[in-house]
């Protein structure tokens, strides 16, 4: 029976460990991606866009795995999904 209670009392801080990281790390990261991948599922005609590469342009087409964007009035660019980092706010 001791030896039942040390391994349970060796484990707990374990357990208590991943309780936090999980909590503190992966919850909040889960939550962002969620929200990310909702926001690159709304983009429409006339939305401005920024790209992880500093990009800030306006999309012209949504399309399934690109968006067609404009940097200015003769530049439409294709640029891929991933790569999108955030909508501005007019």
């Amino acid at each position: 029976m001791q030896e039942q209670g040390s391994i349970l009392a060796s484990m707990l801080p374990l357990v208590v460990l991943f309780g936090i990281f999980y909590f503190l790390i992966i919850r909040p990261q889960q939550k962002q991606a969620k929200q990310h991948k909702e926001m690159l599922e709304s983009l429409k005609k006339g939305d401005k866009i920024t790209t992880s590469g500093g990009l800030i342009c306006e999309v012209v087409k949504a399309e399934e795995d690109f968006i067609k964007a404009k940097l200015n009035d003769d530049t439409v660019v294709k640029i891929s999904r991933e790569f999108i980092a955030r909508k501005e706010e007019a």
